[in-house]
């Protein structure tokens, strides 16, 4: 079998579009899109963005649109309920406490950081910009979009130290959520 130039140039075309697009394709199969709302004692309140996950050879990547947060760096995890309204702890209501804590199904009981071994709750720090904006990707290395479902997406006040000092890492206050379908 004989082909022309042009024929071998377009099945050229045809291979290198595949080898491209099927990366994106497949990306497109496991992502999520969750709503993140600001949170208060009082309850869910406006939407201030939203966080893409989807999966990659090294993991889950959460890619944040997210506007009117406070500047620096924030403690982000994924916690095991998917409900964002606050619940009592201690006699008063808690911002965000019916989300329960981090995920941890293997019972860890420890905070160790996205590439330890403590639990799977664990996010890379949310980056807030001067201006008020984040859009810096996080990673959690071993979690996949699958795990997500029926959790929450929560922003925390303060950083967070990877490890169980201060008491849970350090991140303080909820003050964003999302529930993940």
């Amino acid at each position: 079998m004989h082909l022309s130039l042009s024929s071998v140039n377009i099945l050229r075309s045809s291979i290198v579009w595949l080898s491209l697009m099927v990366p994106l394709l497949s990306s497109c199969a496991a992502k999520k899109i969750i709503y993140m709302h600001r949170i208060t004692d009082q309850g869910v309140k406006e939407q201030i963005g939203s966080v893409v996950a989807f999966d990659t050879s090294n993991g889950l990547v959460i890619q944040p649109d997210l506007r009117d947060l406070p500047a620096g760096e924030h403690g982000f995890h994924l916690h095991s309920v998917g409900n964002c309204e606050p619940s009592e702890m201690g006699g008063r209501k808690v911002a965000g406490h019916s989300a329960d804590g981090h995920w941890d199904p293997e019972n860890t009981g420890t905070h160790q950081g996205p590439y330890g071994t403590g639990h799977l709750g664990d996010l890379s720090r949310l980056i807030v910009s001067e201006d008020k904006l984040a859009r810096t990707r996080a990673y959690a290395p071993r979690l996949r979009v699958s795990d997500l479902s029926g959790k929450a997406l929560m922003i925390h006040a303060g950083g967070d130290t990877y490890s169980d000092t201060p008491n849970l890492g350090g991140g303080g206050a909820r003050i964003a959520c999302g529930v993940i379908d």
